[in-house]
């Protein structure tokens, strides 16, 4: 966020995390430059996480309230643990942080419903294991309001610790992206 060097040209990532978020830097002189104005810093990284999720963002309501989005004027867009979460109001902001797991279930779960039929990978992304067979059904896992198909449980912390990686592979796979290439 702070040179827009690719992470991993410079070394291994540092990763830091601020009030609940993770935040990964390209070099070990990042992190302070981008606390010098944290509050700046992490208003412009929502920016992008809005910007990058919102295709993906599955409701048309309100995660709270059930409420039509746009109904009460423009949507709250918020950013938690660095989650696009929709809100039709600023009233709903104090009810999701009262109870934040519940309302990401929500999402998960329309975020599963909405990209399962469309999901291009037949394999783990991580280990390439074909789903089905000995290992079973597929370990259905959110991030970024993504759907990520994994073989297990295992695959989960190695897809964690580099995110980015895997998810590429699942773009690169996806119709859309083949017929632009």
């Amino acid at each position: 966020p702070i040179t827009g060097e690719k992470l991993g040209s410079m070394g291994e990532p540092i990763v830091k995390n601020y009030d609940g978020r993770e935040i990964r830097f390209c070099c070990a002189g990042c992190p302070k430059k981008f606390e010098a104005d944290l509050a700046g810093s992490l208003a412009k990284v929502d920016e992008a996480i809005v910007k990058q999720q919102t295709p993906y963002y599955p409701l048309t309501t309100c995660a709270v309230s059930g409420e039509k989005l746009g109904s009460m004027g423009d949507p709250i867009e918020m950013v938690y643990q660095n989650r696009l979460v929709r809100l039709c109001c600023k009233g709903c902001i104090k009810k999701f942080e009262a109870d934040p797991a519940s309302y990401l279930a929500t999402i998960d779960e329309a975020v599963i419903a909405q990209q399962k039929k469309d999901y291009p990978l037949t394999t783990c992304v991580v280990s390439g294991e074909k789903f089905g067979g000995d290992l079973g059904d597929p370990i259905e896992h959110v991030f970024a309001n993504r759907l990520v198909r994994l073989c297990c449980k295992g695959c989960v912390k190695d897809f964690e610790k580099d995110p980015a990686k895997f998810l590429s592979k699942i773009d690169e796979a996806t119709p859309e992206s083949a017929a632009k290439a």
